[in-house]
């Protein structure tokens, strides 16, 4: 067995996993996290960049075996591509911590949905390979801090994602090894995503990702081979990462999906114990947006790096969607100004509004060295509110709801869903969803998919739900 290269060996894993490894606490979890990934993605559907692909896939081919969220039918890659990056859009998937980094295991959800899809695969088949895909990706970014060393989480979405589709298509274990040295291969993707000004690409890159892992699985289900050694060879991703990438893929176990972590307001990660200290002081003070004279937030070193105005640049004049969800500054200010941090807060108008720009200079954002040496195992922050009338108000908090303290359960993440899905499916719909994802063993994908297709890519219904609180 010491002979085999990680590929093969991470192809064995794959091949190996089978139904009795999944617990039925697992099952309930994967559910979960699987309706949440719909949610977000039915949320996302009056983005313009799916306007946008819509329209390129008319130019580059129509027709096709995989259904795409929202109505419309295309290839496998396209659909992976499409409904993952329809996951990621509007930040509220779930997250997996890590030291030196994170990823987001329902990246995969898209890829493995059009596999599944493809191969008109049963529900219990699909949450198979999920639970394999998560594995995959979170044992590696549990080995390697990977944004640490100046890469993007997109590099163990290939692997990973490659993979459970392989196993989904019907590939073998030497098949799916090839698979993921093929995706993965050209796949380098660098943190650099995340810098300023932050463009659409920071979402898409899963997306695109999952389009290539699907087609390299075909590709090697065909004969295609790709190189093995992608982790021990000569400039393989052992030396670009400086450091042995040591897993125990004999280890048959699916339960990483317990390490996971869910979102309640369109932030990254980083921003959810801020915007609940946030809230918090809001609610309990009486605090409006006229007013703040000033907001200081303390946060761990990482949080600061990316969303606070630290090493991947300025947080001082978000203007689109892209810069608002990783922007402290401006999620703050969101949230004192309309109690409430969702997809409407990610609008450009909203973003752009003079009350919005105005009051997110009003906040300062400082790492703090005490919470940087609790991250990941404590999200930690403290929020100090100077207002107008003399009065300070600060909260310092740890963690939030959703983390692993306080995990979202099965009712918590149903009221997520229909919050998100509300504008774009009638409650009818939104039922008939949320039942078959709690039994999705005893269903295709198909059907799965036939619902799917109901749901509007333009909200039509009225939005009443005030956002889970």
């Amino acid at each position: 067995m010491s002979t085999l290269t990680a590929v093969e060996r991470i192809g064995r894993f794959a091949d190996v996993a089978h139904v009795s490894h999944l617990t039925p606490q697992t099952r309930h979890l994967l559910k979960r996290n699987i309706l949440d990934s719909l949610g977000c993605a039915i949320a996302a559907l009056p983005g313009s960049p799916f306007k946008a692909l819509r329209e390129q896939f008319d130019e580059y081919r129509s027709g096709g075996t995989c259904t795409l969220i929202g109505g419309g039918s295309t290839s496998p890659d396209q659909a992976a591509l499409y409904n993952s990056a329809l996951v990621r859009y509007v930040d509220l998937l779930d997250s997996y911590m890590s030291p030196g980094g994170l990823c987001h295991p329902s990246d995969n959800f898209g890829a493995i949905l059009a596999a599944a899809e493809h191969a008109s695969a049963d529900g219990e088949s699909f949450m198979l390979a999920l639970a394999v895909a998560y594995e995959i990706g979170c044992r590696i970014t549990a080995i390697v801090p990977v944004m640490a060393k100046g890469f993007n989480h997109a590099i163990q979405l290939a692997i990973s994602s490659a993979a459970a589709s392989g196993k989904l298509l019907g590939l073998d274990a030497d098949q799916i090894a090839h698979a993921i040295a093929i995706a993965t291969v050209d796949n380098i993707s660098l943190s650099c995503v995340h810098s300023e000004p932050v463009s659409y690409w920071k979402g898409f890159s899963p997306g695109i990702t999952c389009m290539r892992a699907v087609y390299s699985a075909s590709l090697a289900k065909r004969g295609f081979t790709g190189p093995l050694r992608l982790f021990e060879g000569p400039n393989g991703l052992v030396r670009m990462f400086d450091q042995p990438v040591e897993v125990d893929w004999e280890d048959s176990r699916l339960e990483v999906i317990h390490q996971t972590v869910m979102k309640k307001y369109c932030s990254l990660i980083h921003g959810q114990p801020v915007l609940e200290a946030t809230l918090e002081l809001k609610r309990a003070h009486g605090i409006t947006g006229g007013d703040v004279e000033d907001v200081v937030c303390d946060i761990f070193q990482m949080g600061y790096d990316i969303a606070g105005g630290g090493g991947f640049g300025a947080k001082d004049d978000p203007q689109k969607k892209e810069q608002a969800d990783y922007n402290l500054k401006y999620l703050i200010a969101a949230a004192l100004l309309d109690d409430q941090v969702g997809p409407a807060q990610l609008e450009p108008a909203r973003v752009q509004a003079v009350d919005a720009q105005a009051l997110l200079k009003k906040v300062t954002i400082r790492p703090d060295a005490a919470f940087s040496a609790q991250y990941p195992k404590a999200l930690n922050t403290r929020v100090t509110i100077r207002c107008r009338d003399g009065r300070v108000v600060s909260k310092e908090h740890v963690g939030f709801e959703g983390g692993l303290d306080n995990p979202f359960t099965w009712e918590r993440t149903v009221e997520k869903f229909n919050w998100l899905s509300e504008p774009y499916a009638d409650e009818t719909l939104r039922g008939q969803i949320v039942d078959l994802v709690s039994r999705l063993e005893e269903h295709k994908i198909s059907e799965l998919m036939q619902l799917l297709t109901k749901v509007n890519r333009e909200a039509v219904y009225p939005a009443k739900h005030p956002g889970i609180q």
